[in-house]
């Protein structure tokens, strides 16, 4: 664990900040003596910490396991750990939990939710069932757990295009929720009975293809790395195909896909296009490469809720607990063991 602060200070004084209204936990300073603490209560508690891609520096390197979710919610459910202290968004949690029912799934922030998981609900996902009968379900895994007790089959941004091409040609498809994703299996597969529904996350939305093409001029010889829930991932492939970036520098890629490109690349720099955290997982697997975001105003202030002060609240007190109905688990479960039996389960979103 790198040191994050020169001062040392007695964890056991700290008095976490309650929050007003939809402010993060705080009051807390990630220095080596809050580390400690965090290590010593992990163990207290049997806990193995995750930490999404997206969280802030702190909470990756104080983490066991960081990276995407559904690689996170795997490695949660094999853990020998009683406990599971999830940082990351609820829908993730939620997942961990549908993964291992007999495990304590903690989430630092309760609070901490996700635009595109609440761009569609259960009822919302029963009536468009409804208008379309007979119709495949596949839902991205970054959905709630009533949403996917709803589905066929769950799917990641790396292996939608998989999902999708596993249905018979002649079923109709409802994939949800994200219409970026949504639209680049469309693209991919050609497949004209897949019905998209209109929802995103509003982080990856904000990354714009102007954006992206003024950045891309700026610095003709850099890597573009596209997560497929962008805006800009369409005009990504319109500038390759128009020959303003070199094909074969777009690159459209999960998280977790990314860090493999990231090792493999031969480019001086990369133009990354996903929530600025991701930024941190990248330097760290390749620090001699100059990793810069489209958007650095690409920030999930839900991701961000999960504060040094949160983690230490949660191990602290065993809060926030996350909760799922066991008969939607069982339904939600399956759907995600469809999906991993089709391939490529490891690169969520």
């Amino acid at each position: 664990m790198p040191r994050l602060d020169t001062a040392v200070h007695d964890v056991a004084t700290d008095v976490i900040a309650a929050p007003e209204g939809d402010a993060p936990y705080g009051g807390v300073v990630a220095d080596e003596a809050w580390a400690a603490e965090v290590r010593r209560l992990a163990t207290e508690r049997d806990a193995v910490l995750l930490a999404h891609n997206y969280q802030l520096p702190e909470i990756q390197e104080i983490a066991d396991h960081t990276g995407d979710s559904l690689a996170l919610s795997r490695i949660a459910a094999a853990s020998e750990a009683s406990t599971i202290v999830f940082c990351g968004v609820h829908f993730m949690a939620e997942t961990a939990k549908i993964l291992a029912p007999e495990k304590t799934v903690l989430i630092p922030d309760a609070r901490a939710g996700c635009s595109l998981a609440d761009s569609i609900t259960g009822e919302q996902l029963r009536s468009w069932k409804a208008e379309h009968p007979g119709a495949v379900v596949v839902s991205y895994v970054n959905t709630t757990a009533e949403v996917k007790a709803e589905t066929d089959i769950c799917c990641t941004s790396s292996n939608a295009v998989d999902v999708v091409a596993s249905i018979p040609a002649d079923r109709e498809v409802l994939f949800c929720p994200d219409q970026f994703l949504g639209a680049h299996v469309k693209r991919v597969t050609g497949r004209d009975n897949l019905h998209i529904w209109a929802g995103e996350c509003h982080v990856h939305a904000g990354i714009n293809g102007p954006e992206l093409a003024e950045r891309a001029a700026a610095d003709p010889g850099a890597d573009l790395f596209i997560h497929p829930e962008c805006g800009c991932a369409t005009s990504a492939l319109y500038l390759a195909g128009e020959g303003a970036v070199e094909a074969d520098r777009v690159k459209i890629l999960s998280t977790g896909d990314m860090l493999t490109a990231a090792r493999a690349t031969e480019a001086e720099s990369v133009l990354v296009a996903t929530e600025v955290g991701m930024l941190h997982q990248l330097r760290k697997a390749a620090p001699d490469i100059d990793f810069r975001a489209v958007n650095d105003r690409a920030s999930c202030r839900y991701m961000k809720m999960i504060t040094p002060a949160a983690l230490l609240r949660s191990l602290r007190e065993g809060a926030d607990e996350v909760h799922v109905d066991p008969v939607t688990a069982e339904r939600g479960r399956a759907s995600v063991q469809r999906m991993i039996e089709i391939g490529k389960p490891g690169g969520g979103e």
